[in-house]
């Protein structure tokens, strides 16, 4: 799975994190790993440009979704596997995120992987204008950013784990390490 990202916001933030939640979610969402997905971090500014241009709504905002219209175009009726698709792109704008991330009581980081879920679930066609249709992408969204949380949290202990076998070893001196190698 290709998942292309620019940070063009002058925030730093942690890209290699948000490009594990799009793949996270687009796995979980049984995407092709042939799929491809573009991320882009804007400004207030460029967000509110797109923001009035795409939806004729004012101001900046969190997270616009833009997908593709055709997935399927390129793929030949009698192929075996499922082509290369274009799924979109995803604008996020960290700006805007950071005083959500702080009402909701969460980290930037949090908020902009709830964000990237949010729109992996719009470029696969999940909206929110309706109740029902709410309910039920709130609901994989929350599924989903639950799962991804929870298999941090596992790598974290594991790492945590093996460092501290590693010094165990290393004190015990069952390090691996001969006698000349140097310490």
């Amino acid at each position: 799975m290709s998942i292309e990202i620019a940070n063009e916001s002058g925030i730093d933030v942690d890209e290699a994190s948000i490009v594990s939640a799009a793949r996270f979610a687009l796995d979980r969402m049984e995407v092709s790993p042939l799929a491809e997905l573009s991320i882009v971090l804007v400004t207030l500014d460029v967000m509110e440009d797109l923001h009035v241009r795409w939806m004729d709504l004012p101001g900046p905002t969190d997270v616009m979704a833009f997908p593709m219209d055709e997935l399927e175009a390129g793929r030949r009726p009698d192929a075996v596997e499922p082509s290369p698709a274009l799924l979109g792109d995803i604008v996020l704008c960290p700006a805007f995120a950071k005083d959500q991330a702080r009402k909701a009581g969460h980290s930037l980081l949090d908020e902009l992987h709830l964000l990237t879920v949010h729109g992996v679930l719009h470029l696969l066609g999940y909206d929110h204008a309706e109740p029902e249709e709410e309910r039920e992408m709130f609901g994989l969204q929350n599924r989903i950013l639950g799962e991804f949380r929870d298999t941090l949290a596992a790598a974290r202990r594991q790492d945590a784990q093996r460092s501290n076998d590693d010094r165990l070893l290393g004190a015990a001196g069952l390090d691996g390490r001969s006698d000349t190698e140097p310490s």
